[in-house]
């Protein structure tokens, strides 16, 4: 089985800014996508495929992962970008306007392919599918189940984006006209068992304020995590998709007042995310074991667990 890091940040960077590399591994993001469709002219494309493949072939791979949010499925750039890029050190590919399930099927396929050819295990590169449009958002369910490549998604609640145009809701900075369908793509996400939930990002970069009101909602809902659109905005979201010392401290009384078996429902699937280096997400281990693990891995002053983040499943 393919492990995939959990992330908490996932920030944004040109597709033509191979550059920025340094600057956004600085910033402590979990993840990094740099961006091919909104962000290129046409012209610039292929410049910028050949220059996130370098990044690719150097990059360390104890950092940040690295995704790209690829050109959509309706026209030939897609394709284009996905015979450039898919090869090591690419961890998955974000999907915008996606519209249903037949086309990420057909990327699916498309993967299976191209890591046949390079050398690949199957089902290495993940897939994200944007949720932009009122057909991704109305059939979330059957395209998080659609394959299982699908390990990063979430809905989008963008200012001036697509989604915007295509559902006509007027934006406000508390976020309640987007509440409902963000809970619907993650209510639909959890019983598909999508690995990672990640919410869209805050669009203004000087109001910190407004992200951190944002984030802290999206973390009440559910979601393990947002998009960034600038370095500054990462070691907010970090703090607060990461458990504060009363919420570990809760995850020690339960696992000191319940009782536990191996064949019955409480099992958990942890995270840990220390000082920048992650350790793989583990499944069904059980709670029993919490407070021990933790313990070795933990240090004991209260302000040094700002990184970890447990995922727990009942």
């Amino acid at each position: 089985m393919i492990e995939r890091k959990m992330v908490r940040s996932l920030l944004f960077v040109p597709g033509n800014r191979g550059a920025w590399l340094d600057k956004a591994v600085a910033s402590g993001t979990d993840a990094i996508v740099f961006d091919l469709e909104g962000s290129l002219p046409y012209s610039e494309k292929e410049s910028g495929r050949r220059g996130i493949r370098k990044v690719l072939d150097v990059a360390e791979h104890t950092g940040p992962a690295i995704f790209v949010r690829v050109n959509d499925s309706y026209g030939e750039n897609q394709a284009a970008d996905l015979d450039v890029l898919v090869g090591n050190g690419l961890a998955g590919i974000l999907v915008p306007q996606v519209q249903g399930v037949d086309e990420i099927l057909r990327l699916d396929e498309r993967l299976s392919d191209l890591e046949d050819k390079r050398g690949l295990e199957h089902g290495t590169i993940s897939i994200d599918p944007l949720m932009e449009t009122p057909q991704a958002l109305f059939a979330s369910y059957q395209i998080a189940t659609s394959c299982d490549r699908i390990a990063y998604m979430g809905a989008g609640i963008s200012r001036r984006g697509d989604i915007v145009r295509t559902l006509g809701y007027r934006w406000t900075p508390e976020g309640l006209e987007t509440l409902y369908f963000r809970s619907k793509v993650l209510l639909e996400m959890r019983a598909a068992k999508v690995h990672n939930p990640l919410s869209g990002m805050w669009g203004d970069v000087a109001d910190l304020a407004g992200l951190r009101h944002l984030a802290n909602q999206t973390r009440d809902i559910g979601y393990d995590g947002m998009m960034v659109i600038h370095p500054s905005h990462v070691a907010i979201v970090n703090e607060i998709f990461s458990p504060n010392p009363e919420e570990l401290q809760r995850y020690r009384e339960i696992q000191g007042k319940a009782q536990f078996d191996y064949t019955e429902k409480w099992l958990m699937r942890l995270m840990f995310s220390l000082q920048g280096r992650n350790l793989p997400r583990q499944q069904n281990w059980e709670c029993k074991n919490f407070v021990e693990l933790t313990a070795t891995i933990v240090p004991s002053t209260p302000g040094a667990i700002s990184n970890f983040r447990p995922s727990l499943t009942y």
